[in-house]
């Protein structure tokens, strides 16, 4: 059974993450009928009506899709469409609701949203926090956003940031490891094709495994690593003082930072 969007509903840009969104939402079977794309190019979006000025029609679902950097351009002409029953989303990284709430004062709720680019294929990890919806804006926003995969809602904007380096972030960061265990398996004598598709297998196979079976990583680990053998040497490198975690520290730890820069330049705006 196809289920509706929330409608009228407007997706205020659509970048790579949106779209990634509608291509999600279409790949679900979510019916779209209701939905239009509104976005200065004018450029097509498929499987959803697209236009470059604001409908003449109340909103009842608006998400914000465009940069940051673009909310004082955006605003002023959008906020005098978003009236006493429309929920706004946005997932503007380093804006925060009190940001978004002066903009947007006569919003019904404002939800905040961190997802990452999976939700193409249904397999997406998609934080949420909301500071005054209640609970039926919630579950309104929930739905849409359930139907692109696990959703967890956060206690503050601390735990959406967490969310955002770790979900968010964290496609770029496996694209960069499997590229790095490829280009490695290279070094050993593989031809490049080769080693990139061993590689995304080993990742994909990985990920299918702990799915499945809800096996606890570090003892996936120990299943992988006979003692005393290749993996476990291996392993001790990556495990070592100054080997794969701390590097994960501060990967994380500079994202954060760039967050609050972004936050801090949204609020002086």
């Amino acid at each position: 059974m196809t289920e509706p969007f929330p409608s009228p509903a407007w997706l205020v840009g659509c970048g790579n993450m949106a779209g990634a969104m509608v291509e999600g939402w279409r790949a679900g079977g979510i019916d779209l009928a209701g939905v239009t794309v509104i976005r200065p190019s004018g450029t097509p979006v498929e499987g959803v009506s697209t236009r470059t000025d604001y409908p003449d029609e109340v909103p009842r679902f608006v998400m914000l899709g465009f940069k940051p950097q673009l909310l004082d351009e955006v605003a002023p002409s959008l906020a005098p469409h978003i009236v006493g029953e429309t929920i706004l989303v946005s997932m503007l990284a380093g804006v925060t609701a009190a940001t978004l709430s002066d903009r947007f004062p006569d919003a019904l709720a404002i939800v905040r949203i961190m997802p990452n680019l999976p939700v193409a294929q249904v397999q997406g990890v998609i934080g949420l926090f909301a500071e005054q919806a209640n609970d039926a804006e919630r579950t309104i926003v929930q739905q849409t956003m359930s139907w692109l995969g696990m959703i967890a809602w956060c206690d503050d904007e601390a735990m959406l940031a967490a969310i955002g380096v770790v979900a968010a972030s964290g496609p770029a960061y496996v694209a960069r490891f499997a590229a790095a265990l490829a280009h490695g398996g290279e070094a050993l004598g593989l031809r490049p094709g080769l080693a990139n598709s061993i590689a995304v297998q080993t990742l994909v196979g990985t990920g299918a495994m702990v799915a499945a079976t809800g096996s606890d990583m570090a003892e996936l680990s120990r299943r992988v690593a006979s003692s005393k053998a290749t993996t476990e040497q291996g392993l001790a490198v990556l495990d070592a003082e100054d080997g794969l975690q701390p590097l994960i520290d501060r990967m994380l730890a500079a994202a954060i930072r760039r967050g609050e820069e972004l936050a801090a330049a949204a609020r002086a705006n």
